[in-house]
């Protein structure tokens, strides 16, 4: 399911907006203030987020220049009362995918969110890469040096999101958050089943990458100094 997360400090409004998304079909979550909204935002546990400008602790502009900063990639909607050109110009300048203005009717937001997912699994197909290797998610297959290993589904997503997110920690809640979603099922120790399943095809592979873990933060990329010879 797709899962928006909705920073916007008026309540009533954030509520409002949480039932229309989960009667059009999303999964929604609400926070209504700014240092927590850029803490989830930046997470990487959501599909698109819908930004309110005007928020305690932090404004949505800084929210949203924080995140396209540390390259975190995920769609924003914004929403404000404002509706001159300057702020309009400034959001879109932030890093924004779209500027909604107050009022707006309900099919409008549905519609513009339709527009930024579109636009965000437009790319979803196009190779990744990182040091020595491409990730091809339309095999879907790792690449090294001429050499080519297939992925399962999860593997694929996990190994995408490890290359979006390069050089960053990837929680493991955040991984079983973005791979096996919210309401399913999951031993948390299969993050560290597929993350082992990933280091073998690595190895195969004769890379230079590595899948390091970092005790109780997470997982990412690196790249080592020397490669393994293929088996």
């Amino acid at each position: 399911m797709i899962r928006i997360l909705i920073i916007e400090d008026e309540i009533r409004l954030a509520a409002t907006l949480a039932d229309l998304l989960e009667h059009a079909g999303y999964s929604a979550s609400s926070v209504h203030n700014g240092p927590d909204g850029l803490t989830l935002a930046a997470g990487g546990g959501y599909d698109a987020v819908i930004l309110d400008v005007m928020l305690p602790g932090m404004d949505g502009f800084q929210i949203l220049r924080q995140l396209r900063a540390d390259h975190t990639d995920t769609p924003v909607l914004m929403l404000t009362a404002r509706s001159e050109l300057p702020d309009r110009i400034r959001g879109l300048d932030a890093g924004a995918d779209y500027y909604l203005t107050k009022p707006f009717e309900n099919e409008e937001l549905l519609a513009c969110l339709r527009t930024i997912l579109r636009r965000a699994g437009d790319t979803a197909g196009a190779p990744l890469r990182f040091s020595d290797i491409t990730l091809c998610p339309e095999t879907p297959a790792l690449v090294c040096g001429g050499r080519e290993i297939a992925l399962s589904a999860k593997e694929l997503e996990l190994m995408r999101l490890l290359i979006v997110n390069q050089g960053q920690l990837l929680s493991k809640e955040t991984l079983l958050l973005k791979v096996w979603g919210y309401d399913c099922p999951v031993n948390p120790n299969s993050v560290e089943a597929y993350m082992s399943f990933l280091r073998k095809k690595l190895t195969l592979l004769g890379s230079a990458v590595r899948i390091r873990a970092v005790r109780s933060l997470g997982y990412r990329l690196e790249e080592t100094l020397e490669k393994e010879a293929a088996k």
